[in-house]
């Protein structure tokens, strides 16, 4: 009978395409990992990688066989979760997902509450673009997810536990620094930079200012909101940035200034996403609780 082991290790194969590395990231030896595939191999009748001296490769039938796998595992770790749920929440280690314009700023305010309140919490943080966490999210790869709505996330069940606006970001020699509120027809005057394509944040500054993409320079895009306020700074131009990366910012540079964005609201929605049947919901409620607090906390500061 195939066994949980022999799927964990040749999904470890797939995802390095080397045995050495894939034995090293299942904490066992080659020799156990490389006996226990070929066993699995003979078991199923056909080969799930071809291999050498120089390369692995994944057989036409081993794609498929990988497919069944992964659902395989997202399943047997659900069905885990089950167990765990019985302990003190927050008990089992959680694997959360967070984009580049959330957690900077989020997790900073969070974080420390999370730890003095559950200190044997194990979470472990990966950041990176929405689409690449939805996908992880999907295929088990992460328990949960933060994004910013509205994006697709077909498939998956969504959590919202806030909401912001944005803050158009100037230098406090532009004749329009000083208002205490903007609108989108004023910011077709300025020399708006967002950040590069690919970064939901752009889409969204985009749809709340009612602005196609040729109206921001793409010249000057960036990867990164801090890299984005510094060239403010520097009389290139203007940014949007969300209510909650103000304070880090531009706390304490006196050369700019953060005017409200007029135009109807929230700008966007920050949110929580996981799988359907991912057995771990009552903890990201709580996660949910916590954050929305600290949340509210350093608002009202």
């Amino acid at each position: 009978m195939i066994s949980l082991k022999q799927i964990t290790y040749i999904l470890a194969v797939e995802k390095t395409l080397h045995f050495k590395k894939a034995a090293e990231l299942c904490a066992v030896s080659q020799s156990a990992l490389s006996t226990a595939i070929t066993e699995m191999e003979k078991q199923l009748g056909f080969q799930v990688f071809e291999r050498n001296n120089k390369k692995v490769l994944v057989t036409s039938v081993g794609a498929e066989c990988l497919k069944k796998a992964h659902a395989i595992k997202i399943q047997m770790d659900d069905l885990y979760q089950l167990g765990q749920d019985l302990k003190a929440p927050l008990s089992y280690p959680m694997s959360l997902g967070v984009i580049p314009t959330i957690g900077p700023y989020l997790l900073p305010k969070v974080l420390p509450k999370v730890r003095h309140q559950y200190p044997d919490f194990q979470l472990r943080i990966v950041e990176d673009q929405s689409h690449n966490l939805v996908s992880k999210v999907k295929n088990g790869e992460l328990d949960t997810a933060i994004l910013a709505l509205p994006f697709d996330t077909e498939g998956l069940l969504t959590f919202e536990f806030w909401q912001e606006d944005f803050y158009w970001i100037t230098h406090k020699d532009d004749q329009l620094s000083q208002q205490k509120e903007i609108t989108s027809t004023e910011l077709k005057q300025s020399r708006l930079m967002l950040l590069k394509d690919g970064h939901c944040l752009k889409e969204h500054a985009l749809a709340a200012c009612k602005l196609p993409s040729n109206k921001t320079d793409t010249s000057l895009a960036s990867t990164s909101l801090n890299l984005l306020v510094q060239m403010v700074a520097g009389h290139m131009g203007t940014t949007l940035i969300p209510a909650m990366a103000l304070k880090q910012l531009i706390s304490g540079n006196a050369e700019l200034n953060a005017v409200h964005l007029n135009e109807p609201g929230p700008h966007r929605c920050i949110a929580f996403i996981t799988r359907p049947n991912y057995a771990g919901v009552k903890n990201i409620e709580l996660l949910m609780q916590i954050f929305k607090q600290a949340l509210t906390n350093d608002s009202a500061e």
